[in-house]
């Protein structure tokens, strides 16, 4: 007789689902034959019977309820179709056994069974947003002597940890990890992913090793006064991820998934979703899940099929509902919308609105009509933010060509422009800005994809010099002061100039935390810098807020002037920009200003050259702004502007 039909209804869950005393099955495959669950020995030939088949509805879904089934029960499933049978994994398996992939098990896994520190945490408003890009499998890793052990070994969720305190402490409220899903080999930088419920095995750690980091653990949980966990509790891929959001949070920083709803793999193993209900032919036109269409190296989601559509909006949902994530960021919207996926992005972001209106949904959409992407249907897709080069660009432009010399040409028109948010965007907050990402910075990119770090661009000879140093302040200010949501790269926030790899073999090309911790001077100079630019964008509410003028553009003197305020509130800052080389001294250079009296200066980067800085110049105690009218604001000042300097002004 087939399996029992107790607890399975059209709303039961994919997957397995423990419930009365064991669990349901439920997988999606309408080509199939016959599907069995396999479990324990995984002699499908014993186990291939009555008992262990599912039983098949109208709509093509395979069902059944097997009792005795409990947390950590091992399952396959086998699959009979119409051009062969063997094993599958489970599309929606929680977690897969770390050994034997990708001839491996899935496990069954009680949602539930993180005991969670994090009650009361509440991500940060959009527009309040700072974001940290970083890759866990080559990020950060230190053994109890706190010797660096990432070169040859791939880094662990919970070695990130040991980050947490020293990105909350820099002004850091959001972290965006690439993709950590399950994917092909040891290292990548996890676009491939091909079980995309899975957390990436390579990256947890093994039980016989956790006993140093569960003391690690324990220890940041003891600084918020919480309660420690039990070694049993962090044992799996899915505990040590919950375990590092759960961290994360209770230091203030909201964790945004990077994910890969555009295509799946870089090749399929044949266990795989690709060609789940096993059909006579293997052309990719009868994949169940997939398009023929590939991209990067991978298939394109069959977006038209309502039932991958709920996949992945299930996908979302599981990282929301049972991981505690914060927000997403959707690799290559642009693919989605090429190949039928409009409706889905729709679907997607209103499910998600629905059950966690404060998760932010950011959007990697390069379509000619970029607006679309950030505006609410019918007209848009609705995210909540979308990808704007332009600042990015114009930023790396106006650098590069400062660094030809003193007396090369700087057009700062376009990077004036950049500074307003990109056509039809109903409001600034919603671009997401960066000057460095994982894409740039790549080194097994080539071409226009590979771009240089912004300390290497600001002199290519010597990403040290004063030269280097002054531009790469430079163009961090100005992202940290313009509309949008900043991100930064790993390393960026130290005047990291190297290129980045996934490869934990490449030890030189990883980022260099030991000049950070007192080998070069630079560097920890670069981070005082970033740390206290970040904490005056969180400390001064313009800086978030819609108001932008840019009221002052000389190219000749290489100079940019912006004010930005709270529309109806105030809060005025005034942001000036030099890429001179030279210092305009005594207060000689003249400038409006939104309102006659006093403006502090509240941040001049001159003083974090070889902190502090004995020779720096700038405008200590401020300025006081009198008459006359000057750039179409009412009141002017003349201040002190140093080389290479970001100087900000504010009332308060």
């Amino acid at each position: 007789m087939p399996a029992s039909q107790q607890h399975i209804q059209a709303s039961t869950p994919m997957g397995a689902e423990l419930v009365g005393g064991g669990a349901t099955f439920r997988l999606w495959a309408p080509g199939a034959k016959e599907i069995y669950v396999i479990f324990h020995d995984f002699d499908a030939q014993a186990e291939k019977n009555d008992a262990h088949l599912l039983v098949r509805d109208s709509n093509g879904y395979w069902a059944g309820f097997f009792p005795d089934v409990k947390d950590g029960t091992p399952y396959r499933f086998w699959v009979v179709g119409h051009g062969g049978e063997g094993f599958k994994r489970d599309p929606y398996a929680r977690e897969l056994a770390m050994q034997g992939y990708p001839d491996c098990n899935c496990i069954v896994r009680d949602p539930h069974s993180y005991p969670w520190r994090d009650q009361g945490f509440r991500p940060p408003a959009f527009n309040d947003l700072i974001v940290y890009q970083f890759h866990i499998g080559v990020f950060y890793a230190k053994n109890e002597q706190g010797k660096d052990i990432r070169a040859g070994r791939v880094s662990k969720y919970l070695d990130a940890l040991d980050r947490i305190p020293y990105l909350a402490d820099l002004g850091i409220n959001a972290i965006m990890p690439l993709p950590f899903v399950e994917f092909q080999g040891e290292n990548s930088l996890g676009y491939n992913g091909t079980d995309i419920f899975s957390p990436e095995m390579d990256y947890a750690v093994e039980s016989a090793d956790l006993d140093p980091y569960l003391r690690k653990v324990n220890q940041l949980l003891a600084q918020k006064n919480r309660a420690p966990l039990r070694k049993e509790q962090l044992v799996g891929q899915i505990n040590q991820m919950k375990a590092f959001i759960d961290i994360a949070h209770l230091y203030g920083i909201a964790v945004i998934a990077d994910v890969v709803y555009n295509h799946a793999g870089g090749g399929f193993d044949d266990q795989s979703i690709h060609f789940l209900d096993r059909p006579a032919s293997t052309d990719n036109k009868d994949s169940l899940y997939f398009l023929a269409s590939g991209h990067a190296g991978g298939l394109v989601f069959a977006f038209w099929k309502r039932e991958v559509r709920q996949f992945l909006i299930d996908n979302a949902k599981m990282f929301l509902n049972e991981y505690h994530i914060d927000g997403f960021r959707y690799d290559q919207v642009t693919v989605m919308d090429e190949h039928g996926g409009w409706f889905f992005c729709q679907d997607l972001n209103n499910t998600l609105k629905f059950i966690k209106p404060g998760a932010v949904n950011l959007a990697e959409y390069w379509g000619n009509e970029r607006w679309r992407g950030v505006v609410n249907p019918p007209h848009g897709m609705g995210f909540d933010a979308g990808y704007d080069d332009r600042l990015r660009d114009r930023v790396r432009s106006v650098v590069a060509q400062a660094a030809a010399g003193r007396d090369a040409p700087v057009s700062l028109n376009g990077l004036r422009d950049a500074l307003y948010p990109p056509f039809g965007f109903p409001v600034a907050w919603k671009a997401f800005q960066c000057i460095e990402n994982h894409d740039l910075l790549d080194n097994n990119h080539t071409g226009n994809d590979k771009q240089p770090r912004i300390a290497a661009l600001g002199d290519a000879t010597h990403p040290r010099s004063w030269y280097a140093r002054s531009r790469a302040r430079v163009a961090t200010g100005l992202l940290m002061t313009a509309p949008g949501i900043p991100m930064i790269f790993m390393g960026q926030e130290f005047l990291e100039d190297k290129y980045w790899t996934d490869n934990p073999h490449a030890a030189n090309l990883m980022i260099w935390w030991e000049g950070l911790e007192g080998k070069d001077k630079a560097m920890s100079d670069h981070h005082r810098f970033t740390r206290d630019l970040l904490w005056l964008r969180r400390n001064q509410p313009a800086l978030c807020g819609e108001g932008i003028n840019v009221f002052h553009v000389h190219n000749d003197n290489r100079v940019i002037a912006f004010h930005r305020w709270l529309p109806g509130i105030g809060r005025d800052i005034v942001v000036v920009v030099s890429l001179n080389e030279g210092t305009f001294y005594d207060h000689s250079y003249r400038l409006g200003f939104p309102g006659a009296g006093h403006w502090n200066e509240v941040f001049n980067s001159d003083i974090y050259d070889n902190f502090f800085n004995p020779v720096s110049q700038g405008n200590p105690g401020g300025i006081n702004a009198a008459g006359p009218a000057m750039h179409d604001l009412p009141g002017s000042a003349g201040i002190t502007l140093p080389a290479n300097s970001i100087l900000v002004f504010a009332r308060d």
